[in-house]
């Protein structure tokens, strides 16, 4: 029964966090609470708990982290100085003429972005707010606009600059750290933030081409459900012409991407130091664009503080909860039961998968990546997968389940925001095509690994 402490500890974690607690205070007051219980009747060493002050410490240390209060800022800069709503209005007007042109461009600018803020309940907000009813008013089907809206938000887990990615690349790179230390590697190769991002480029880009082929292809054979709009109607009487609407609609955050991406993949920059360039660009595009006042402003350092404090107290209860874990034989007892399964590493994978799948419906990516991946990524890295290829499996995973009825994150975030009118239904039936669009990736990943793992070692080879 004492074997099976571990368990109990990570149901107890679930069960408070069904019950509506904060998932930092869930993870560090569970822990503290079996820790102590274990002290007293003998089967946990106490020991264990004097590493936590170190761990903190490198948490405070850790440079890779900085990106993660950097690229929140650029996000929420772009949202609030309304430069997506500009994007999303000039993309209508390259595409909105075309049958399911309007559901292309709020593909293409989701993507942007997704690029910019890197968070799906941002994305998925903002894109609701601002395409959802114009693309009803316009005539599309609810379910279309709903299943396109939610399937593009979540298309930030996987797009770079991610924050998914910078907080996956970082456990990634201490897991695979360890792994080689287990597998008697002692000059151990590194797996970077970086790495990640230029790995997750080809698969993010052939879910957005993938995505745009299937509202191409029900405009196509069923017109009615995404119309064509007019030119007049696009413009909505603006005085200026097509081009001066677009060139200021899409260059600026187009260039702040590219700035952003391009120092990256060049090598003149890392993910921290490009996330930099991102919120002084950011800041710029706001203010030249006349929307940075200091009720912006504050708003803005608001948000940005408010995420990155969660990002930081979960990731101290996630620390303070493996070294519990630890004590009481929970990663001896992952490693026994991975490597005694009877399809070995094929069979790990997919259980994997499925419990951070099934997961994905009660935790957000954050509290998944700090807890879970500690856990099963050290142990799947010795049995010889590959970081890179590994973290981007786990991405688009997450992401698929943050899709999938009915408890996926990112429809009840639309649901906040969508009309009355919109019913649940029509946007549990509009995602369908989008899950099945991205377990087809998942599949390809499976098959070609290249997809994820050829980019990174042109660029850093």
């Amino acid at each position: 029964m004492v074997e099976l402490i571990p368990i109990w500890l990570f149901a107890a974690v679930c069960i408070c966090l069904m019950f509506g607690y904060p998932v930092a205070f869930s993870l560090g007051g569970t822990a503290l609470i079996f820790a102590g219980v274990g002290s007293l009747v003998g089967t946990f060493d106490s020991v264990f708990l004097e590493a936590l002050p170190n761990r903190l410490f490198g948490i405070i240390r850790n440079e890779t982290l900085i990106a993660v209060p950097l690229f929140v800022l650029m996000g929420v800069l772009l949202e609030k100085s309304k430069l997506a709503e500009k994007l999303l209005e000039s993309m209508a007007m390259l595409f909105g003429t075309l049958r399911g042109g309007l559901g292309i461009s709020v593909i293409l600018v989701g993507a942007l972005l997704a690029a910019s803020t890197g968070i799906v309940g941002a994305t998925v907000v903002t894109m609701g707010m601002i395409s959802l009813p114009t693309m009803l008013r316009r005539g599309y089907d609810p379910s279309l606009a709903a299943g396109t809206i939610c399937a593009t938000g979540t298309l930030g887990q996987i797009i770079p600059p991610s924050i998914a990615l910078v907080l996956l690349g970082d456990v990634m790179s201490n897991a695979f750290q360890k792994a080689q230390l287990q597998m008697g590697i002692f000059s151990p190769k590194t797996v970077s933030v970086g790495d990640l991002f230029v790995g997750a480029l080809i698969p993010g880009l052939i879910l957005v081409v993938l995505y745009i082929v299937y509202v191409s292809l029900v405009a196509w054979l069923q017109p009615h459900k995404a119309p064509a709009v007019s030119k007049e109607e696009l413009r909505q009487g603006s005085t200026e012409s097509m081009a001066i609407m677009l060139i200021k609609g899409l260059v600026p955050p187009l260039a702040l991407i590219i700035a952003v991406l391009g120092s990256i993949l060049s090598g003149v920059a890392t993910p921290t130091e490009a996330s930099g360039v991102g919120a002084l660009g950011a800041t710029m595009l706001a203010y030249i664009s006349g929307r940075l006042n200091l009720a912006t402003l504050k708003e803005v350092v608001h948000s940005t503080t408010k995420v990155t404090s969660m990002v930081f107290l979960i990731l101290i209860g996630a620390s303070l909860f493996s070294l519990v874990f630890r004590g009481f034989g929970g990663e001896e007892l992952i490693h026994e039961f991975f490597h005694g399964l009877p399809g070995g590493v094929v069979s790990a994978m997919i259980i994997v998968m499925l419990v951070m799948f099934l997961l994905g419906f009660i935790l957000d990516f954050i509290e998944i990546t700090f807890v879970v991946v500690p856990i099963v990524a050290p142990v799947l890295l010795a049995m010889g997968l590959d970081p890179v290829w590994l973290g981007i499996m786990m991405a688009i995973n997450l992401q698929t389940s943050f899709l999938t009825p009915p408890f996926g994150f990112a429809l009840f975030y639309l649901r906040g925001v969508a009309p009355k009118e919109l019913k649940t239904s029509a946007i549990y039936k509009g995602v369908i095509p989008f899950i099945g669009i991205q377990i087809f990736v998942l599949i390809l990943l499976t098959v070609w690994p290249a997809l994820a793992t050829w980019l990174p070692s042109v660029v850093y080879d």
